[in-house]
């Protein structure tokens, strides 16, 4: 892999956010969903604690939106318009291709959790947080947000609809998220063994980024982060390849 053309992708697909309104809509809507569900739905100051615990509990879902309206148009847009040949043309591999789009949508979604800062300042002004809870949730939010943005772009690679890449990709992303909650588990209980339910558990986006924001940073826990996105740009990679085939 020469990470000179990885980093040409990213910086192709990067500049390509920012040359349409979609870039400047994401990040407003992120960042002003972020703060009224921060101060309506949370009850920041209602709270009256100093943490940040009432606005990183809803990021799992903002992410579950927003990472695959940001993934959708990845690879679908290119099979839309014909592009994707052009650019197998290059000289590059289909894994430089894919991580390089895949970097260029994690450091948009980085740039928009960066832009939250004033909250870290609200909350350090009205009293003494825990600053490594904080530095930690911010730190599990945005691989929570790879591993949502690994499965869409794997989705957008599959269609040229990119409504339908959104549709699929925040399906699949939903099912991960609430595979760990008692709802999902309950009907499964006396169906299967409890290793066979521990198991299904264990791949809850939404129990591992808890455990993040709760100032518990465990191997475990990225480890796990890292191998969805791993795996994710693995079947990425293996759909581009067959397209080209």
């Amino acid at each position: 892999m020469r990470l000179r053309n990885v980093a040409v992708v990213t910086a192709r697909e990067l500049g390509a956010y920012f040359t349409t309104p979609l870039a400047y809509v994401f990040i407003v809507v992120f960042l002003t969903l972020a703060g009224a569900l921060t101060f309506y739905v949370g009850g920041f100051f209602e709270r009256g604690e100093a943490d940040l615990q009432a606005f990183f509990v809803f990021h799992p879902w903002l992410h579950l939106f927003f990472a695959p309206a940001i993934a959708m148009r990845l690879w679908a847009e290119e099979r839309r318009t014909g592009t994707v040949e052009l650019l197998m043309t290059l000289p590059l591999t289909s894994f430089e291709a894919v991580l390089g789009k895949f970097l260029a949508a994690w450091l948009f979604v980085g740039l928009a959790l960066v832009l939250t800062f004033p909250m870290w300042l609200t909350v350090t002004w009205l009293g003494n947080p825990d600053h490594g809870v904080i530095l930690a949730s911010y730190l599990g939010s945005w691989v929570l947000a790879g591993a949502f943005l690994a499965i869409g772009v794997t989705v957008s690679a599959l269609t040229r609809n990119q409504v339908i890449a959104f549709v699929l990709g925040a399906a699949v992303g939903f099912l991960f998220m609430m595979s760990g909650v008692e709802v999902v588990l309950a009907p499964l209980r006396g169906l299967v063994s409890p290793d066979v339910l521990d198991l299904v558990a264990s791949f809850s986006f939404l129990r591992h980024f808890t455990d993040i924001t709760r100032g518990v940073v465990t191997l475990a826990d990225l480890v796990f982060f890292a191998a969805v996105i791993g795996v994710g740009l693995l079947l990425n990679t293996l759909v581009v390849e067959l397209e080209k085939a």
